[in-house]
């Protein structure tokens, strides 16, 4: 270092001391102390290889600008110094303002050597150079300039990045280094050249925006001298002699530039010594050097240290550019007439724009249709994304560029077979669980964990998963037989877990609620794939569908698996069990006509075993399922026949009991037989007992017998069900005394009664929970409050939020409820949307008595509007649902007393009664 700058060294390291010993505010020069170190860097980068001779020329001048200014700033502190040794105390203070006053000086000084040392610098070098050259005749160490390379245009195709873009282009803008990480065919590199041609960038950087790929190379191969080689041809510069990364640096230090380094995985996987030592500490001082800008783009999170990245994961597209990048490739036809299907095909493959991309060139180049696209697919996936060479071209291409990376090769079988459980497991795998299911692999989270830095799978809450086009490429691969060594600890761990599950919310039900549909798929491939388990699994299958109905009731995906099982010996009972658990879980999600499929089949097996109590459950579980949807004459029907079956006479009296207490329940809505009749029979069995008298006085209370002796007998039977402690006899107690109150207009009691059921049911059974809130709801618009009712309605369903699938036997009856209170309220036109959409639902249900209460209500909209003729239809209609259903039209309510509209709607009755203005009405 010369002289001069040694001086100033002197000078800043005595004012420093001075500070430090004798300054009694030294926080307050913290910031002057980080300039002066700033200065430091400076002048030993400025005056490294400098002579006194270089002082005639622009570095002079700004050294001797520095030093008039340190001189300045020390005499003052020295005379403060002075002050504070003969004034006392020995400590001085020297006010905020003036050192606020010497940084800005510093920071004038600091603008103008640095733009004067850099020239200098540059100067001094450019000498260095020059001499070495004439003493070396093959001109090692000089800075050779090729031509500038132009950086790639934006990618033709590129749609919804467009926010991303502009996030990231700002960021660029404001010299933020950025790193763009994802699994391979997300984007990364077409995201970062489109950044590269935004005005902004091109605007700042001008021609000195740089692409370096190191795309197609081999990370077992790459040393750090391919590195910079790669890196100095990008830069347009040809590296001679030693110190190649000096050279770049060199270059990049004489004004702001924008660099790209593409596909980092390559030398972040880097097995040589001298890369893994070398190139993270170079690209961190490239990243240092003033107004260099850096963006990366990696399927690794292995990105260099000593760097503030801003770190941003690719996702997949949205729907509409999903859509829009496949249409602007497929040019076959018209957007119209395919658009449903493709969406479809591209919502499987999770919206990934390479698989996009291949897709549609795959079928534009073969001219497929979309059917035939859609029939390829379905035959072969993987064929269809790979109908070229190169990664561009085919996903299998860039698939195993990931899995060449040394760091999945470094767990050699392991690796493979984590990645092909994941792929596997629809849901991908817990991780949380990972241990215990995989304890075959002791170092899976390690394992996952660089899968996950890899970007060939990422973390979704508690899950590590694996986008669909991977997982189909990794499912029709070499690794897919893999799974096999591993499948035995998952369904075992699995099938632990249903085994100990119960109905009690636990540690196992958590686990059944977290991963059910990786246990419904393991069940269901045992049931398909390994035949010599199927009677373990099918034992299973019943486990699992119980704990399903009780923790999470929705659709599964095992029934077509359960109907396909070939009936032996062996598994007929078993398999009937299966279908008739399936049958139970159907029950609360209203899926009445898969319930009875199912429930049909279960006794046409139970028929075959001679298991003649079982086939009877299978029969009154169907006539439940009936009598919910309103079809008495279907239930009297089945039962009447079932009585002179051959099945019969083998029943218990208490099986037949049940069979009498559905008869009767279809019975007193049919209004056939007298109210002293029904459930008499029932009424003498044990287990059937408290349950058929409670219904035979409400069927009473039905039939219009006396309501004294009604409330009566069943104040007696609800302390007997309290006493009991059956909670569902006590529920149909409580019910038959609120509709006692609401029938004598009693409407705070019937309100605290049904508040005494949602209770009961509060936090235990969501859908009775909101059944009963709906009919609290239905109370307090009969007392005019109208707000309460809708806010009742609004929280009924919250509960039901557990739920995968609302119960549509549920929704019915909420949305009926609503529209009952807003025809009470006068709101006729929210009414009528309300019943609309109620009857839609009951069609799609084919629910007959909800059907029938809402065309009746769209009947007296139409009354209250005077549209007699609209009216007329309306409420001949449900005339003919009641006959469908068995129901006498004037009765059409009596078993319902919470669903029956207001007496002030009486277009019904003077339809029935064919009084003006339907006295023409048949």
């Amino acid at each position: 270092m010369i002289e001069s700058a040694r001086v100033i060294f002197r000078t800043i390291e005595s004012t420093l001391t001075m500070a430090q010993s004798l300054i009694k505010n030294k926080s307050d020069f913290l910031e002057l102390v980080q300039k002066c170190d700033t200065i430091r860097r400076v002048l030993e980068r400025a005056t490294e290889g400098a002579t006194e001779d270089d002082l005639q020329g622009s570095l002079g001048v700004a050294l001797s600008e520095l030093n008039k200014s340190i001189n300045r700033i020390n005499s003052e502190v020295t005379s403060k110094k002075e002050q504070a040794i003969w004034e006392r105390p020995s400590y001085a203070t020297i006010p905020r303002n003036r050192i606020a006053s010497w940084e800005k000086e510093l920071d004038r000084v600091l603008i103008l050597f640095n733009t004067e040392a850099i020239a200098g610098m540059a100067i001094v070098r450019m000498k260095k150079l020059t001499a070495e050259l004439k003493g070396n005749a093959n001109g090692s160490n000089i800075l050779r300039h090729c031509q500038v390379p132009v950086p790639p245009s934006r990618p033709s195709v590129f749609y919804g990045r467009d926010d991303l873009v502009a996030e990231l282009t700002n960021l660029v803008v404001n010299d933020e280094h950025i790193a763009l990480i994802g699994a391979g065919g997300m984007g990364k590199s077409s995201l970062a050249k489109a950044i590269l041609n935004e005005a902004l960038v091109i605007e700042k950087f001008a021609e000195r925006r740089f692409f370096v790929t190191y795309d197609g190379m081999d990370p077992s191969t790459i040393t750090f001298e391919t590195f910079v080689t790669r890196f100095a041809g990008a830069l347009g510069i040809e590296l001679v002699g030693v110190h190649p990364m000096r050279q770049i640096c060199t270059f990049l230090h004489s004004t702001s530039a924008l660099i790209v380094l593409d596909n980092a995985e390559t030398f972040e996987e880097a097995r040589g010594q001298s890369a893994l030592q070398e190139i993270p500490p170079a690209i961190a001082d490239v990243a240092d050097i003033q107004g260099i800008t850096l963006i990366l783009t990696s399927r690794s999170r292995r990105n260099a240290p000593n760097v503030p990245w801003i770190t941003k994961d690719i996702l997949p597209l949205d729907v509409g550019s999903a859509r829009e990048t496949f249409f602007r490739i497929y040019r076959q036809v018209s957007r119209n007439n395919a658009e449903e299907e493709i969406v479809n095909l591209l919502m499987e493959l999770e919206f990934h724009p390479l698989s996009i991309s291949l897709l549609a060139n795959a079928a534009q180049k073969n001219g497929w249709s979309p059917h035939m696209l859609l029939t390829r697919w379905k035959r072969q996936p993987s064929a269809v994304l790979n109908h070229g060479e190169g990664k561009l071209q085919s996903l299998s291409a860039t698939m195993q560029l990931s899995l060449s990376s040394p760091s999945i090769q470094n767990f050699g079988k392991d690796g493979g077979r984590a990645l092909a459980v994941i792929a596997f497991l629809p849901q991908g795998l817990n991780g949380d669980l990972a241990t215990q299911l995989l304890p075959s692999l002791p170092g899976i989270d390690i394992i996952c964990d660089v899968l996950c830095r890899q970007s060939f799978v990422y973390r979704q809450g508690a899950f590590i998963k694996m986008l669909a086009p991977i997982r189909h490429y990794v499912q029709n691969s070499s690794l897919a037989p893999l799974v096999s060594t591993c499948l035995g600890d998952v369904r075992a761990f699995y099938y632990r877990t249903v085994h100990h599950c119960s109905e009690e919310r636990d540690n196992h039900a958590d686990i059944i609620i977290s991963d059910h549909l990786n246990i419904e798929h393991v069940i269901a491939f045992g049931l398909t794939k390994v035949p010599d388990r199927t009677k373990e699994t099918l034992n299973m299958c019943c486990l699992f569908l119980q704990r399903l109905r009780c923790h999470l009731p929705r659709p599964t995906a095992l029934a077509p698996a359960i109907f396909n099982i070939v009936e032996k010996p062996s598994t007929l009972t078993l398999k009937a069990w299966c279908l008739w658990y399936l049958g139970q879980l159907y029950r609360p999600l209203s899926q009445v006509a898969e319930a009875i499929q199912a429930f049909q089949a279960a006794e046409a097996l139970y028929l075959t075993g001679s298991d003649h109590e079982s086939v009877a459950r299978c029969v009154a579980s169907c006539a439940n399922m009936y009598i919910c949807e309103g079809r008495f004459i279907q239930v009297q029907r089945v039962l009447d026949d079932f009585q002179r079956s051959n099945s019969w006479k083998y029943l218990s009296g208490t099986t037949k009991a049940q069979v009498w207490f559905f008869l009767d329940h279809a019975r007193t809505h049919m209004f056939t037989a007298s109210a002293d009749e029904l459930f008499a029979k029932s009424m003498k069995d044990r287990d059937w007992g408290l349950n058929s008298r409670l219904w035979h006085w409400r069927a009473k209370l039905y039939h219009g017998e006396d309501i004294v002796q009604v409330k009566m007998h069943l104040d007696r039977l609800l302390l007997q069900s309290t006493n009991n402690g059956n909670l569902l006899s006590r529920r149909d107690a409580l019910q038959g005394l609120a509709q006692v109150s609401f029938y004598q207009g009693r409407l705070s009691e019937a309100m605290d009664i049904i508040q005494d059921i949602t209770e009961m049911f509060k936090g235990k059974d969501p859908q009775d929970f909101l059944w009963f809130t709906v009919s609290k709801a239905i109370v307090a618009s009969n007392q005019g409050n109208y707000d309460l009712a809708r806010d009742l309605i609004n929280k009924a369903s919250e509960p039901l939020d557990f739920l995968a699938l609302n119960s549509g036997r549920a929704f019915l009856h909420r949305s009926y409820g609503s529209a009952r209170i807003e025809l009470t309220a006068g709101e006729y036109d929210k009414a009528e949307s309300h019943f609309t959409a109620t009857s839609e639902g009951s069609d799609m249900q084919g629910n007959l008595l909800f059907k029938a209460f809402n065309i009746r209500g769209l009947g007296e909209v139409a009354f209250a509007h005077g549209n007699f003729a609209v009216a007329a239809q309306r409420f001949a209609e449900t005339r003919s649902l009641c006959a469908e259903m068995g129901v006498p039209p004037g009765k059409l309510y009596s078993c319902y007393p919470f669903s029956a509209l207001p007496e002030r709607f009486e277009g019904w009755v003077l339809f029935l009664e064919c009084r003006s203005p339907f006295a023409s009405a048949i």
